[in-house]
């Protein structure tokens, strides 16, 4: 599911994100997240993470995983969204409680790497999965709802609602269209190379 996250971040960036380049909007791929977690001190991650001096929000795929050896482990994922302008990270879990401590942990060692205090909000209201496999196209569409329709719709100085209250989510027909998202890309590939 790593890989598919990963996908999905870049793809928000190269279809979405790049419309918007005055955003300062930044999607941690899976394996930082991880990173940030296991590292002790977070702030010797510094050259290997982006310059969040001008990001105002970073979000952040969590994983259960707590083996170093297997940062690709782990069986649930959950999304954390860090709106460094107001200092709150924001824990959304499609199946609670889930990885309030992987989140918590992260948030805190993300305000580490920032030499603030960030405030951990667990969200309850979020969309819940209905079976045991669904978190990670959860964490993808959700990601897409805030990044899309919350924080990029979004005027200056303008406070923007970061629940999920409410919201449905279609985990299958999420699932059928990030599989037709790959294979379009897939088969525009195979068009490159021939």
């Amino acid at each position: 599911m790593s890989q598919i996250i990963s996908f999905w971040e870049e793809y928000l960036e190269r279809h979405h994100l790049v419309e918007h380049r005055s955003s300062h909007i930044v999607l941690l791929r899976p394996s930082m997240s991880f990173m940030i977690l296991q590292t002790p001190d977070p702030r010797s991650l510094r050259e290997a993470l982006p310059d969040f001096s001008k990001t105002t929000h970073v979000f952040l795929p969590i994983n259960d995983c707590r083996n170093v050896a297997e940062a690709e482990g782990g069986t649930h994922w959950s999304l954390l969204l860090i709106s460094i302008i107001d200092g709150i990270a924001f824990h959304y879990d499609s199946l609670p409680p889930g990885n309030v401590w992987e989140a918590q942990t992260v948030t805190m060692k993300f305000g580490l790497l920032l030499n603030r205090q960030i405030r951990f909000m667990n969200l309850t209201d979020s969309p819940i999965q209905e079976n045991g496999s669904d978190c990670g196209v959860f964490v993808c569409l959700s990601m897409r709802h805030l990044l899309l329709k919350r924080l990029l719709m979004a005027k200056a100085n303008e406070k923007v609602s970061m629940s999920l209250g409410g919201r449905k989510v279609d985990a299958s027909a999420g699932r059928k269209e990030i599989a037709k998202i790959i294979e379009g890309f897939r088969k525009e590939g195979e068009r490159r190379r021939s």
